[in-house]
């Protein structure tokens, strides 16, 4: 009984450890993809030239990098803290362990030593022969057999079980390594998070200073993006109005077809009645009955085709099949650069109290490595390639009912009309050379509403 209890207790352990052991895995994930976006952070705040014009950014940046640093000091919290208790459950298995075994080894001692006693007494042949009838005789050799089995495997088992606590023991003085370990990375990264607080709290200083050059700066890049979002609004009201024009023109398309069709099989159900009753009047010559009916038309143009004029976006085959894939890939598009980027504009109303200053951004902008190239989210069509000031070349993708547009761009790799894929290079990403800094904006639109983007790429 004590046997089968030990082996629950050891059973329980061992799936709390398999747990335990998955959950520190996931958390160090965490933490190096953290550690990560603190890499490229870093790279890209290196990259771009301290001035007044990247002063906001950089402010930005120093504030992403704070939260992801903070984010690693809890993540290795959480893993230490993991790691402690799987090593209570470690250590309570190897005392399950020892004691299991010792009882064990105890048992298969007291049943030598009685095989030892035996022996001396009697051997196996005489302990057979001298049955009382050959199916005694037969049974005691059966007996004798068992009970070789039964050390046998008594001794696999000794040594299976003091395998497992050597392994036990190998395992828990890894965990505590590891746990040392992370106490030491932990000590690092909060000294890191002290310096970047620092660093971060010097460039608000500096902001302060400069306030009447931000509040410029501010209010410059806040009219060039109002009169973007304005133009973007209007492009994109051109581009669905126009979508609906072409549903119209297949509806009514589809419209003629149907009543030629019509027409047709109304002309031959009267061609069919008459020659019906011609055959059965037999007083009256035959007459032939000619009837006239239209040509058949091209009927190759595509069926659709429904407009929705609630939420102005055209229905049709392909682009419910674009929109129900486009929204299905919520939280799973890939990021609009190449390469180390970070966020470091975010979208909608933005109080900048310091400087008196509100802005309003319809997108996010993206700070990436020169060189950079924008890319598709998801597959679809290049329907405009326009210039804007302050913003260089920019490109919107129709993806059926959605759009998307990426702003900033030095040299365009597509054209109008070009069919993208998901992933597929748009063109090179602007770098400001007095700056180095390289940004693409980037905004998402379903029909004619604006949307945050950044729930919808996958981080």
């Amino acid at each position: 009984m004590r046997t089968l209890v030990l082996s629950v207790i050891l059973l329980f352990s061992t799936l709390s450890v398999f747990a335990q052991t998955n959950q520190i895995k996931e958390l160090e994930k965490k933490r190096k993809l953290a550690l990560r976006e603190i890499e490229n952070t870093t790279l890209l705040l290196d990259q771009t030239k301290k001035s007044t014009s990247t002063l906001l950014n950089r402010i930005s940046m120093l504030s992403e990098q704070i939260n992801s640093r903070q984010q690693v000091i809890s993540l290795l919290g959480q893993e230490i803290n993991a790691i402690t208790k799987q090593q209570t459950i470690t250590e309570g298995e190897i005392k399950d362990l020892e004691i299991k075994l010792k009882d064990q080894q105890k048992s298969y001692a007291k049943a030598m030593e009685s095989v030892v006693l035996k022996k001396q007494g009697m051997n196996k042949l005489l302990f057979i022969l001298s049955g009382k009838s050959l199916s005694e005789s037969l049974r005691r050799m059966k007996y004798l057999k068992d009970y070789s089995d039964w050390r046998n495997q008594q001794i696999i088992d000794i040594r299976e079980k003091q395998e497992t606590l050597r392994e036990k023991r190998e395992s828990l003085q890894k965990s505590k390594a590891d746990k040392l370990a992370l106490l030491s990375s932990r000590e690092i990264e909060q000294s890191n998070l002290q310096k970047e607080e620092e660093t971060h709290k010097k460039e608000v200083d500096d902001a302060g200073k400069k306030q009447k050059e931000l509040q410029d700066i501010l209010s410059t890049k806040q009219k060039q993006a109002d009169n973007l979002n304005a133009q973007i609004e209007k492009l994109i009201a051109q581009e669905v109005a126009r979508q609906e024009r072409e549903a119209r023109r297949l509806a009514k398309e589809k419209a003629r077809r149907e009543a030629a069709a019509k027409r047709k099989a109304e002309a031959e159900a009267k061609r069919k009645a008459a020659s019906e009753k011609s055959t059965a009047t037999t007083t009256k010559p035959e007459t032939k009955t000619e009837s006239r009916t239209e040509p058949d038309k091209d009927t190759s143009v595509p069926e659709v085709e429904e407009v929705s004029t609630s939420t102005k976006v055209v229905v049709t085959k392909e682009n419910f099949a674009l929109s129900s894939n486009f929204a299905a890939n919520k939280g799973k598009l890939p990021v609009p650069v190449t390469g180390t980027y970070s966020i470091v504009g975010r979208f909608g109303t933005h109080q900048h109290s310091k400087f008196r200053v509100t802005t309003n951004n319809g997108g996010i902008d993206i700070q990436a490595k020169a060189g950079a190239q924008a890319r598709a989210v998801f597959g679809g069509e290049v329907t405009r390639v326009v210039a804007f000031p302050g913003y260089n070349n920019c490109i919107i993708v129709r993806h059926g009912g959605y759009y998307t547009f990426y702003g900033n761009i030095q040299q365009i790799s597509v054209k109008q009309g070009q069919k993208v894929t998901a992933g597929q290079a748009l063109g090179q990403i602007y770098t400001d050379s007095d700056t180095g800094s390289s940004q693409l904006h980037f905004q998402l639109w379903q029909g004619t509403t604006k949307l945050n983007p950044e729930p919808w790429l996958k981080r």
